[in-house]
């Protein structure tokens, strides 16, 4: 997964608004993540939680372990291709800090090659939110953080990054969370957070 520099911020009436968009999803994610319950109740429509806590410095802790992954990458995106590629392989995330940080290890192959990842999970106990930051052995650096945090049962993470010489934002979901199986979704968007097109759906299974 390519994860391009910093986005340097235009000062441009259109990226204004497109600003206030991100700064409204944000403070939204961070008001729902302090507000959260501590029984980790269901919402309908959504899978409950997993067995650890939701919120919090142990919000990874589903995720420790050894897992199998099956993506689906869509190789053009934003250009209005629909050309995906299927990847198989595994995840091994550790734990770190008694679990306020974990390292992620992603190693899969298919037609279109092989991709070999690591993310980096780090808990702020000051904002209660996490950051994630992803490099693969092609780049060889991390890349921009994403910022976010679970809500019943379902995590997202934001960032701005840039595509090409295309300024767009990014999004993590992690959403269906057992303690057998979730998923992980990243998608783009280039109005300012309006809509959004997945690029990465990833299928873990244990």
């Amino acid at each position: 997964m390519d994860r391009p520099g910093l986005l340097y911020l235009s000062l441009t009436v259109c990226w204004k608004d497109a600003m206030k968009t991100l700064a409204k999803t944000l403070r939204s994610l961070s008001i729902a993540a302090a507000l959260a319950l501590p029984l980790g109740l269901p919402v309908a429509g959504r899978a409950a939680p997993a067995p650890a806590s939701d919120t919090g410095a142990h919000a990874f802790d589903f995720e420790f372990g050894d897992w199998k992954c099956h993506l689906s990458r869509r190789l053009k995106p934003l250009t209005g291709s629909n050309t995906w590629v299927e990847y198989d392989g595994t995840s091994v995330v550790r734990p770190w800090w008694d679990g306020k940080g974990n390292v992620g290890e992603l190693l899969l192959e298919g037609p279109a090659g092989r991709i070999e990842g690591m993310s980096v999970r780090v808990y702020n106990p000051a904002s209660r939110q996490w950051s994630i930051s992803f490099a693969n052995s092609a780049q060889g650096q991390l890349g921009t953080a994403m910022i976010g945090g679970f809500t019943d049962g379902r995590g997202e993470f934001y960032d701005q990054e840039t595509l090409g010489d295309r300024a767009i934002f990014v999004r993590f979901i992690f959403s269906d969370i057992t303690q057998r199986s979730f998923q992980l979704e990243q998608a783009f968007s280039d109005d300012g957070g309006k809509t959004w097109e997945a690029n990465w759906i990833a299928k873990f299974t244990r």
